[in-house]
């Protein structure tokens, strides 16, 4: 399923999506069926600029950031904190023999917060790889090689380095960890991720507490934002594609208890 999930993904991206496309029409064109190679030419340049200037990526990724919310209190005892792999590049990382930081590195900022402000919660920081190509080094251990920078160097912390997707964060996070079962464990991920994240848990058996990380849309402020920028557009909208396509096979699966899982409730579907 792995395997699978990725070379599905590499047709399911928009970009690619609308690169095939133009291909595919080009080809037509080329084989002397005009009429369908032009059509299939300007759906995808409509599709390119409708991308480019509208906010599809953000109307599509928001209800899910918007779908839990971070605690506006945190609970005044928390026994224990887990974070999910995503980021550390990696592939570069191994490459260039220093960790190199991705866009959700807001993760490890609120892992040293949290870890500062509940100092006797357990920690657990769960990732592997989940490259298809490279599997040789893992992200875990490429963060516990930061520990002292992100105060935990004096902190026991489970550093689990096999999980190559959510599914396998919860099953492995889970079996590391043993938590008991009235334990208040409070679940560190990109806001964007946390539904696919809660009710992976969730079916794990782990219920948890989400606290969400590194927004990528403005909360509703602005929904109608236009302007012109395909390249950001397109990262936000395949972010989005790729989240509700994942809800969707993770039902399918079993491997989460809701097809959109919702606040303090084990099933939204």
């Amino acid at each position: 399923m792995f395997v699978l999930s990725k070379l599905s993904w590499l047709l399911l991206q928009p970009g690619n999506l609308l690169v095939l496309l133009l291909c595919a029409g080009l080809a037509l064109t080329a084989a002397g069926r005009r009429r369908g190679g032009m059509t299939l030419i300007c759906l995808a340049t409509a599709s390119l600029v409708v991308i480019a200037v509208l906010p599809v990526g953000t109307w599509a990724l928001a209800p899910l950031e918007d779908r839990f919310e971070r605690p506006a209190t945190l609970p005044a005892r928390v026994d224990g904190i887990i974070v999910l792999g995503g980021a550390v590049d990696v592939h570069l990382s191994d490459a260039r023999g220093e960790p190199v930081l991705g866009d959700s590195v807001e993760r490890l900022l609120a892992l040293a917060d949290l870890a500062e402000h509940y100092p006797e919660a357990a920690v657990v920081y769960t990732g592997g790889s989940g490259s298809l190509r490279y599997q040789g080094a893992r992200e875990a251990p490429i963060v516990q090689r930061m520990a002292h920078r992100l105060g935990l160097a004096e902190r026991p912390v489970l550093w689990e380095g096999a999980a190559r997707n959510t599914h396998e964060n919860a099953v492995l996070g889970y079996a590391l960890a043993r938590p008991a079962p009235d334990s208040t464990w409070l679940l560190v991920t990109s806001a964007w991720h946390m539904p696919r994240a809660v009710g992976t848990f969730r079916a794990a058996g782990w219920p948890v507490t989400p606290y969400p990380t590194d927004y990528l849309t403005d909360g509703g402020l602005d929904p109608w934002r236009i302007g012109f920028d395909l390249s950001f557009n397109l990262r936000l909208l395949s972010a989005a594609v790729r989240e509700w396509t994942g809800l969707v096979a993770y039902r399918v699966l079993g491997r989460t208890d809701a097809l959109f899982p919702a606040p303090e409730t084990g099933r939204a579907d």
